[in-house]
This record gives C-alpha cells, structure tokens and sequence, in this order.
C-alpha cells in the first residue's frame, strides 16, 4: 500500500488507526480544521513554509511553489514515535521521525512554500490528515535560516504526552527499525528513504546515517541467522 494523495483524500489513515486494539482518538475534520485554524492564527509571516525533516521531504504529497534547505537551532529529529500499523504492527510496533527540542540541537532539513491561493484550504487539510489524524503531533512556528535569509517554517513536533511517544534507547530503536514493517512499509524503508531524500537535498545527516548502517547489521545478522536454522 502506498501513502498518496487518493489515500489522505479518502481517509485511509483514519481507517487504518481505527483499529480497537489501538484505542487511539481519531480526530475528525473538523478538528483537524480547527486546529489548522489556530495555528495559522498563530503566524507572523505572510509566506506559509512547512518544514520537512522526514517523510515530508521524499513524500511530500501537497502543492508547492518553492522549496530550500533551511537549517533550525534547538532541535533535532529522533525516532520516538511509535507507528503501530503503517511501518509496523499492534505486535511490533515500527518507528518514525518527530521533531524534539534539544538545547544544542541542529536540525537540516527542507522547507516547502504554500501558495495562499484557492487550493491553500484543502491542501492543508490533507497534511493534517496525515500529520495529525490522533494529535500525536503539536504544530509550531519555528524560525530557520537558509543562507543569510530567516523564515518562519511551520514544523510538526512531538507530543511527548501522546501515547505514541516513547524514548527508547539506541539498541531498542535498532531492533524495531530493522524488524517492523506494516501496511505502508518498513520502518527501515522509512529510514532509508529519509536518508536518500536528504542526500538528494545535499543534506548530510551523520546520526541518521549510522543508525542506517546499525539497521543494515542487524538485518543481515537475522538474515544469516535464519540461513542457519533451516540447514
């Protein structure tokens, strides 16, 4: 299954964390409005910019008018959001990006331009519908710098009280990345992904790519160790 437009406009996600072993709150449309609403009532800036730090820079899925690599301070991505179906299961549950506050955090990443024209409405609709179908995000304006130039870029952060969120340790993380895969994919095609749409961007992203390298290990280790059980 791929995550495209046709799947935000029929509302796949929605369906798919409906599951009643999640017990997640699925938010409406409503909400997702509202919640659009005061975000943007929240902005300083005529130019609507949406920061990227995950799938968002190989997936994007909304229009754009302009894009650019932008660098933010105080903040760094880590894989501490749970994806129990779409890059993993109820039983092994995959993992995913969030944006997390870090004191000397640095985090690069892409910056997508909206245009405020008649499809504005509906585009951001679709984001949220992917973003924030349960709220396990918190939508923020952060300010970011691409060359000598400032802008105020809307970025989904985490929301550390969500039941979603975990802050596991590095081996934990190695093992759900290179082992969960669900009804969009693996988590570790996620990561890969993300690696490959950074070096696309000229983004060099060291942490990232270690934990690649991690993952890779590890899926060969159960590879080879497989090999040897069904001699």
């Amino acid at each position: 299954m791929v995550l495209n437009r046709q799947a935000l406009e029929s509302k796949l996600l929605q369906q798919l964390l409906a599951h009643p072993e999640l017990d997640f709150e699925i938010w409406t449309d409503e909400q997702l409005q509202q919640s659009i609403a005061e975000i943007l009532g929240q902005q300083s800036s005529q130019e609507l910019w949406i920061f990227a730090y995950g799938s968002l820079i190989w997936n994007p899925l909304f229009e754009y008018s302009d894009r650019c690599v932008v660098t933010i301070n105080g903040w760094h991505r880590q894989f501490s959001m749970l994806a129990p179906v779409g890059r993993g299961t109820i039983e092994n549950p995959g993992l995913v990006l969030g944006l997390e506050s870090k004191a000397d955090g640095l985090c690069e990443g892409v910056a997508y331009r909206l245009p405020r024209d008649k499809n504005l409405e509906s585009e951001l609709l679709l984001l949220w519908r992917r973003e924030m179908v349960i709220g396990s995000y918190i939508p923020a304006w952060i300010t970011a710098k691409n060359c000598d130039r400032q802008l105020e870029v809307l970025a989904f952060t985490v929301n550390p009280l969500h039941s979603v969120y975990v802050n596991w340790s590095k081996h934990k993380i190695v093992e759900s990345l290179a082992t969960a895969e669900g009804s969009l994919g693996s988590s570790a095609e996620y990561l890969h992904n993300t690696v490959q749409g950074l070096f696309a961007a000229g983004i060099e992203d060291k942490e990232l790519i270690e934990l690649r390298d991690l993952v890779e290990n590890k899926q060969q280790q159960i590879s080879n160790a497989e090999s040897r059980y069904q001699k």
